[in-house]
């Protein structure tokens, strides 16, 4: 178990984090999100000690997590920590001899890990050749290379094509099979909806929600109705009572050029919006529907 208590950290007069707390078991994937500055980084460079905290604890299986305990973590800071003018493998393999692993080893795992992030033609490739998303595959090889106990990743699929994102989420499944527990932050909610076991959502340096997806959706104080309206002339959602939380323009209907609106909505009145949406055009689409992780973050953020 990888246990924040309370952690509390000050710029001068800037409140960077009041009373952070998160734990994540073996085998739990964690999604820390928030909007920038909101204290993500701050709290993970204070697990990983590389800022102190002016207050709190950071714990591992129980007890205070020390210098010899974070070397068994894997770190990857939103900003690439690599030598720019090393090839891609002997990167890898040194800095898993910095980590500990002997040079037998660190060349195996080295090798491994750079076929399984798709990196295998790029192994003999100076860094600074590769593009951003390489870059960032190469960093989490680094994290990856000592088999770490636990996993700190500061926005992971930043940068990344479906391709790597789906082989980097790939790769984080098997070592939470094996029981590590992963923290990762990201703004990308879609992902972290999909692969998170628990979510934690910090605003200002303090945690206002955390729970698992299914637990923030039932705190939702607002039923969302999702409408798709066909042939509807702009404007139209004007008239609908209550808050609009999303509206696009999907693909067009059955007639060619036609314009068709999907509207995600809290109602004042569900019945008020099924008139609006009648009058407005062909109704494809009228149904309560769960809120989506970003509804919810947009709902404790506001």
């Amino acid at each position: 178990m990888l246990e924040v208590d309370r952690l509390e950290k000050r710029y001068g007069d800037t409140v960077a984090l009041d009373g952070v707390s998160l734990s994540v078991g073996p085998g739990e994937m964690f999604g820390f999100v928030g909007a920038n500055g909101a204290g993500k980084t701050t709290t993970m460079r204070i697990v990983m000690g590389v800022l102190a905290a002016d207050g709190g604890e950071v714990r591992w299986k129980g007890e205070p997590a020390g210098f010899e305990t974070r070397r068994r973590f894997g770190y990857m800071p939103e900003e690439r920590g690599l030598y720019a003018k090393m090839r891609v493998r002997e990167q890898v393999e040194y800095f898993g001899r910095i980590a500990g692993v002997d040079a037998a080893t660190a060349r195996r795992s080295a090798d491994t890990l750079i076929e399984r992030l798709g990196l295998g033609p790029r192994r003999d490739d100076h860094v600074d050749g590769l593009s951003l998303g390489n870059q960032q595959r190469v960093q989490l090889a680094v994290a990856l290379i000592h088999q770490p106990e636990a996993l700190v990743l500061d926005e992971p699929f930043s940068g990344l094509d479906p391709i790597a994102v789906d082989a980097l989420a790939d790769v984080l499944a098997e070592r939470r099979a094996a029981g590590v527990p992963v923290v990762f932050s990201s703004h990308q909610l879609d992902l972290v909806e999909r692969l998170c076991d628990s979510v934690g959502i910090i605003k200002a340096g303090r945690m206002v929600a955390t729970g698992t997806v299914a637990e923030l959706r039932a705190r939702e104080s607002r039923k969302l109705l999702r409408i798709v309206v066909a042939g509807a002339e702009p404007g139209w959602t004007d008239r609908l009572s209550g808050t609009i939380l999303t509206k696009a323009e999907a693909p067009a209907g059955d007639r060619a050029g036609e314009r068709v609106d999907d509207v995600v909505l809290a109602p004042a009145d569900d019945q008020q919006a099924l008139h609006v949406a009648v009058e407005a055009g062909r109704v494809q689409h009228f149904a309560w529907q769960e809120p989506s992780l970003a509804e919810i973050f947009r709902e404790v953020v506001a």
